[in-house]
């Protein structure tokens, strides 16, 4: 995993050491809910392929970005899990990142960030005061002087501090699609393998193009 302490907006979140491992300290919990909670996720998905065919291809476009479709899979599922055991998105992004005074949260969108060691799969959140992502999973640092570390990847940008937002697709493959987020001092984030691509880029480029009210605030936009 690159880390680039020249970059203001990548942040590394140490990994508390019972949790290192990526599963936590519930690593022993039992085969039946496990697979309890692959069933589960399973019907939902099987539901959903039924609604909407176009959603099914946005959920295996979403998986064949990552090496590993099984480790894909199993990301959707815990986050899923945290998501419902907290009690939503936005409470997950307030256990995440420092939340601002007055900050609001819009919404939260499943997706990869490309990194020089390949794609990272994980959320990006969207609130009145800034646009964040954070991997799914930690991983392995070895700190200058060789120690071990697990960090979560995590990226935070201000609304005041984006240039642009550019949407671009794959010539030879135009069902992948990407949003670049360039910031102001000229540093770049590529983001791919949204599940709901066109609502993502649709209110990223509100983000951009809306003005700040007398707080600096995003307005609230809510969706049809």
């Amino acid at each position: 995993m690159d880390y680039r302490n020249n970059n203001p907006y990548l942040q590394f979140e140490p990994v508390p050491p019972a949790t290192s491992n990526g599963y936590g300290t519930n690593g022993n919990r039992s085969m039946g809910k496990i697979c309890d909670a692959l069933n589960r996720c399973g019907k939902r998905v099987e539901v959903a392929t039924r609604k909407a065919e176009v959603y099914a291809d946005n959920i295996w476009h979403h998986f064949k970005v990552s090496p590993s479709l099984t480790d894909a899979a199993m990301a959707r599922i815990a986050q899923g899990t945290k998501v419902l055991t907290e009690g939503g998105h936005d409470k997950v992004f307030q256990q995440t990142f420092e939340v601002l005074p007055g900050e609001k949260f819009l919404n939260a969108y499943a997706c990869y960030i490309s990194t020089s060691t390949g794609p990272v799969i994980g959320t990006l959140y969207i609130s009145s005061k800034k646009v964040a992502f954070c991997s799914e999973y930690p991983f392995c640092h070895y700190s200058p002087t060789g120690q071990q570390q697990w960090m979560y990847y995590k990226v935070v940008v201000q609304p005041d501090r984006l240039r642009a937002v550019n949407p671009s697709s794959n010539r030879m493959s135009p069902s992948d699609k990407y949003i670049q987020i360039v910031t102001t001092d000229g540093h770049e984030f590529w983001f791919m393998g949204f599940i709901s691509y066109g609502k993502a880029l649709k209110q990223l480029c509100g983000v951009l193009q809306q003005p700040r009210d007398s707080s600096g605030e995003i307005p609230v936009a809510h969706s049809a």
